[in-house]
């Protein structure tokens, strides 16, 4: 059984006020620095001893990593960019709802106004045993205690278990993929951007990280383009809670419709997988179909193929199918002839 610490183990706190600035100092200490966004999935790690930095750098003070910015291309917004100005933006309600409904469906009022995008995006897993201390595979260990006979695991993974059952928690997360969003990450090698589907990174690759950032990586922007400006989107949050709860399914989605025909469509599925999952089977069986409950109901089974639930979660299974008919059927909308 884990122990679990109320101190916080000792470190220098830095505030760069430039993002040069802290790329050096995370070049400086590497493995051993702690990016500060909001701060909200900085307090348990560190006094529950998961993370023991000896450098925590604070983002907060750094003015070009914070707004969202209008652009021929889209639109940017910068990591530390709170989720509340997310969710009440007039260009990114207006163009694009599937975000702001996400950001808007983060914790609670408190939490989004301090939470940024890039901290959402970036959080550990929320597996209790994880965090809690336990070693399982992601803190070292041999096992993954939610994948055995007497584990509590009604809020872990049904699809790609890989020896780690911990979901992706981010709620901002599948927004991004279904609207083809790149991440910009700095470096003292300099600046890279990479697809929003292949930031996020399963066990199968490095069961020590969610997403590509390694040691003096720092995650500056996120990019929407204009590609799916004014589509149809849906997003629905499945949770136990109307506020503060993590999901327990998600599904976000962008359509283009020509004629009540299924053009172009992303379907991104979540708290059910390591990463976000995008169903890109499905989108493919989707294009040119008619927009219609067989074609919803349909989708819906083939989303769940493959999924091999664990002795407490088998609902998900459920319930994703479910969630894909719905954003296929775009809510409560009934179908005329």
């Amino acid at each position: 059984m884990a122990t679990i610490r109320g101190t916080l183990p000792p470190f220098d706190l830095f505030q760069p006020a430039t993002l040069e600035d802290a790329v050096t100092l995370l070049a400086r200490y590497g493995r051993d620095a702690w990016v500060l966004g909001g701060g909200l999935d900085t307090l348990e790690p560190l006094a529950d001893r998961i993370k023991r930095p000896s450098a925590l750098i604070d983002l907060g003070g750094i003015d070009e990593l914070r707004g969202i910015r209008d652009t021929p291309a889209g639109l940017e917004f910068g990591a530390t960019t709170t989720l509340t100005a997310v969710a009440t933006h007039g260009v990114v309600r207006e163009r694009y709802g599937v975000l702001a409904d996400a950001a808007a469906a983060v914790g609670s009022p408190q939490i989004r106004n301090q939470g940024t995008i890039g901290g959402n995006v970036s959080q550990m897993p929320r597996c209790w045993y994880f965090r809690g201390g336990w070693s399982c595979y992601r803190a070292g260990g041999n096992t993954c205690y939610a994948d055995t006979p007497t584990a509590v695991n009604r809020e872990h993974a049904i699809f790609d278990l890989d020896r780690c059952a911990a979901v992706n928690p981010s709620d901002v997360a599948p927004a991004l993929l279904a609207l083809d969003a790149a991440m910009v990450i700095r470096s003292t090698r300099g600046e890279r951007v990479v697809a929003a589907e292949d930031y996020f990174i399963g066990p199968a690759i490095d069961i020590t990280r969610t997403t590509v950032l390694g040691p003096g990586d720092v995650l500056t922007a996120i990019r929407i383009p204009a590609r799916w400006a004014g589509a149809r989107f849906y997003f629905e949050k499945v949770r136990d809670r109307k506020v503060w709860d993590f999901a327990l399914a998600s599904i976000a989605s962008s359509m283009r419709l020509a004629s009540g025909t299924i053009r172009d469509v992303r379907l991104v599925i979540n708290g059910v997988a390591a990463r976000p999952k995008r169903l890109h089977v499905v989108e493919d069986a989707l294009r040119g179909r008619l927009r219609d409950e067989q074609t919803a109901s349909s989708a819906g089974e083939l989303a769940i193929d493959g999924a091999r639930p664990l002795r407490h979660n088998a609902y998900k299974v459920t319930l994703t199918r479910n969630l894909v008919r719905r954003a296929i059927r775009g809510g409560g909308e009934t179908w005329t002839s």
